[in-house]
């Protein structure tokens, strides 16, 4: 990379960390494409010159925080189906998984795309489809491969692996989503949501209706 185009790199950092900050301080409608300028040290032209117009702008930090949360846990989705243990591993990517979507600025962008679906529904969507619905995707295809060789039993594998996900995550996000930026969970909290989670999970869809 050239002088120039390591120059060029931190300031689109700079300028996506900055708005960050900004979008989870003031919601999309209440951002500044000024305010965003003066937080990266950058001109507002400069800022232009990196994004088109705000969507643009936060359809890029969206996109970059469904990476971040699928890195985390894509290795233990893609070794599910050759398990010889299915409840320890699903064990395993819950606990992971209701960590990494725990994060604080992770459940803080979620409360700002929900308060405005209504006024820009295209970012909504764009949130819902590159996350939870490719998730739910990809674990179905797990689920079925799992269903194959006969340690899960399901007529529906996407339906199974929503029902998966929202028992793994409805309580700690729930809680999160209403009491605010502040909310702490004990240790160990977020592994008994998850370890339940697996229990429920399998007491339905395992084989012979059981957990091990």
């Amino acid at each position: 990379m050239t002088p120039e185009g390591g120059r060029s790199a931190a300031k689109h950092r700079a300028i996506v960390d900055a708005a960050r900050t900004v979008f989870l301080r003031n919601g999309y409608a209440g951002a500044s494409m000024d305010e965003i300028a003066a937080l990266a040290k950058v001109s507002k032209q400069t800022v232009y010159k990196h994004f088109a117009d705000k969507e643009r702008l936060f359809t890029e930090i969206v996109t970059g925080d469904i990476r971040e949360a699928e890195a985390g846990s894509e290795s233990l989705v893609d070794a599910l189906p050759g398990t010889d243990d299915v409840a320890r591993d699903l064990r395993e990517f819950a606990r992971r998984h209701v960590a990494i979507v725990m994060r604080p600025h992770l459940v803080q962008m979620r409360r700002v795309i929900i308060g405005e679906a209504d006024r820009f529904p295209e970012l909504a969507r764009t949130w819902y489809a590159g996350g939870p619905e490719k998730a739910h995707a990809t674990l179905a295809a797990r689920f079925r491969e799992l269903a194959a060789r006969g340690l899960l039993r399901m007529d529906d594998p996407l339906l199974a692996a929503e029902y998966f996900n929202w028992l793994v995550l409805s309580v700690p996000m729930n809680r999160a989503m209403f009491h605010g930026s502040q909310t702490r969970f004990a240790p160990g909290e977020l592994d008994r949501y998850a370890d339940e989670a697996v229990r429920v999970f399998l007491a339905a869809y395992g084989d012979e209706g059981g957990s091990s």
